[in-house]
């Protein structure tokens, strides 16, 4: 492979970008450590906080943006495992489960990032950890799973419109 070739590496929906946004988040939240299940939450009102009526979001509002939250487990689990082999997330065994908790390293790292992009997201997610860290899990779930619902009205045709 000559200098001029490079393989292909994309960092949307990559394992690095989602671990940085999971490590802003669990800073934003420390100390308090979270389940996979709040942070793929959080991620998604961290991205798309003007959907809930919070600050302009830090990625346009695409059309369909609802369906990411079927593939965001996955990719947030790989960014996850990226952080932690960085010792800047540390996986705790909790009675209720696995949880996440930014280790001691996570802060001075996030503090580090002065990019505009990194200066809105840390914004973002505090706005998140603010607002919705006190939530109890069936109300954020239920304000989730308004996004569900309407996702998949998306895909109904109306009723009325051209027959049976």
């Amino acid at each position: 492979m000559s200098d001029q070739q490079q393989p292909y590496v994309t960092v949307f929906n990559s394992a690095l970008e989602t671990g940085v946004r999971s490590l802003v988040i669990l800073t934003a939240n420390f100390p308090d450590a979270l389940d996979l299940q709040r942070l793929v939450d959080f991620d998604y009102l961290v991205v798309h906080s003007g959907d809930v009526g919070g600050p302009e979001s830090l990625h346009p509002p695409l059309p369909m943006r609802e369906g990411e939250l079927l593939v965001r487990r996955r990719i947030i689990e790989s960014g996850l495992s990226l952080m932690m082999s960085r010792g800047l997330i540390t996986r705790i065994a909790h009675a209720e489960g696995i949880v996440y908790q930014a280790s001691d390293y996570a802060k001075p790292f996030v503090d580090s990032l002065a990019t505009p992009y990194m200066l809105l997201l840390i914004e973002k997610a505090n706005w998140v950890a603010t607002t919705f860290s006190n939530m109890d899990t069936s109300e954020l779930h239920k304000l989730i799973n308004g996004f569900f619902d309407k996702w998949t009205t998306q895909f109904h045709p109306s009723q009325g419109l051209g027959g049976g």
